[in-house]
């Protein structure tokens, strides 16, 4: 997602200082949406050389906390961090491999679907997770079926 603002003012911006161990998360998880505070870790080591598992999980969840990162979990599936906030999209995940992708709102304005009833509740987002079979997995089986 297309910023305004560089990482490091977009924290002084939600009153967040700026650390070297921030920074490299907010990057890790722009170039890698959909990743996992390990992979995050990873990718953040190799910028920045040390930072602890646990510094990534709560810069994950201050960041999470200020609308600067969002926070997915499908189910069976570890917690996946990405930077498109304040959209409303949706994601497929592939039941095979996991690979998840967005895909834009379902329909309509935001939250992008109506329910039945909605209990007296008023709603401001639907979180929609597609599931199914990605593209190399579905060729990977219809290769294994001929």
């Amino acid at each position: 997602m297309t910023r305004l603002l560089a990482p490091s003012q977009l924290l002084r911006h939600h009153g967040i200082p700026v650390t070297a161990q921030r920074l490299a998360v907010m990057r890790s998880v722009s170039e890698n949406p959909h990743s996992t505070a390990d992979i995050i870790r990873e990718y953040a080591q190799t910028e920045i050389g040390a930072i602890s598992q646990q510094s990534v999980y709560d810069t994950l969840s201050l960041l999470s906390e200020k609308g600067l990162v969002r926070r997915i979990q499908p189910s069976r599936s570890p917690a996946l961090y990405e930077d498109r906030v304040n959209d409303n999209h949706h994601h497929l995940v592939c039941r095979s491999c996991g690979h998840t992708a967005d895909v834009d709102c379902a329909t309509g304005e935001q939250p992008c679907l109506t329910p039945h009833d909605k209990q007296g509740f008023t709603i401001d987002e639907a979180e929609v997770i597609y599931w199914g079979l990605c593209s190399n997995c579905l060729s990977q089986k219809e290769n294994l079926n001929t």
